[in-house]
């Protein structure tokens, strides 16, 4: 049974992830190797609280009891746990590194969990030891609203780890979703048409990007592509797009937006600099 939690990665996701384990009943680290990061997630994760606290949707008991299951360090010799979820930069290496690291510092009961969106999980599996207790388990952001988790499995992962890990998808409130390792999983498969054909269509100059934001709002969609893309991250977002590109023999329907990469090489990543498509001061 997972009793404790590790979330490697202190940034919009990992603060996210580890605000959800707390307030599941976890014992929960949130370790980053830049001490900055880290304190920058507990920030976020006790403004979080307090704003829950304030609409009254927990109480000041039940917010300290949750402060009281969180910890924090930059120390990588402290991420020892049950269950530790990767969430850091959408590179292969650093996070095969990273896993092997890990998995010196834990027992042989250890489950490591990869929040990757779209690299391959049996790549990452065939760099680190014991891939067995190696699975996908991919949160969209931001974690403590959104009810989806893709568990996404390997022809290597154990029957235990895919129970154990569902059990806690399933404590968080989360509706849990499975998936074989395939580029994109299927959010981000499914997803990508939405995206590019909106950037393909302002790159044409045939539209802007308020009025497709507006149209598909009206169509129904909580978001239109352009604030969505803001929302999770222009620099994520093309990352997933190029992945994907990649991973299926680049098909000409799934190239990535020129537009897109001309945000990213800006700096213009969306709410978290900003500015995106949209001015967020």
């Amino acid at each position: 049974m997972i009793k404790t939690i590790c979330v490697c990665g202190a940034g919009t996701m990992g603060s996210g992830i580890a605000q959800v384990a707390a307030m599941s009943g976890y014992t929960t680290l949130l370790y980053d190797l830049d001490e900055q990061v880290v304190q920058k997630g507990r920030h976020s994760i006790e403004t979080s609280l307090r704003l829950l606290t304030d609409k009254k949707k927990i109480n000041a008991e039940e917010s300290a009891a949750i402060l009281g299951r969180l910890s924090w360090s930059s120390n990588i010799s402290d991420c020892t746990a049950d269950l530790i979820i990767e969430a850091i930069v959408e590179k292969q290496e650093a996070k095969t590194d990273l896993f092997r690291r890990l998995a010196d510092l834990n027992t042989e009961a250890t489950v490591f969990a990869s929040n990757t969106s779209s690299l391959s999980l049996a790549a990452l599996a065939a760099g680190i030891p014991h891939p067995g207790r190696f699975i996908g388990m991919h949160f969209f952001n931001p974690a403590p609203l959104m009810k989806l988790v893709e568990i996404v499995l390997t022809q290597h992962t154990e029957a235990h780890v895919i129970a154990a890990v569902a059990a806690v998808a399933t404590q968080m409130g989360k509706t849990a979703v499975f998936c074989k390792d395939s580029p994109g999983f299927i959010v981000n498969h499914v997803a990508r048409p939405y995206y590019l054909e909106a950037l393909y269509l302002v790159e044409a100059g045939l539209s802007d990007v308020e009025t497709i934001d507006g149209l598909m709002e009206a169509a129904g969609f909580r978001m239109g592509p352009f604030r969505l893309m803001d929302l999770i991250g222009n620099d994520i977002n093309y990352s997933v797009s190029c992945s994907v590109y990649e991973a299926m023999g680049k098909p000409l329907r799934l190239r990535p937006s020129v537009l897109q990469e001309q945000k990213v090489s800006e700096g213009a990543l969306g709410r978290k600099t900003g500015k995106g498509y949209y001015r967020y001061d």
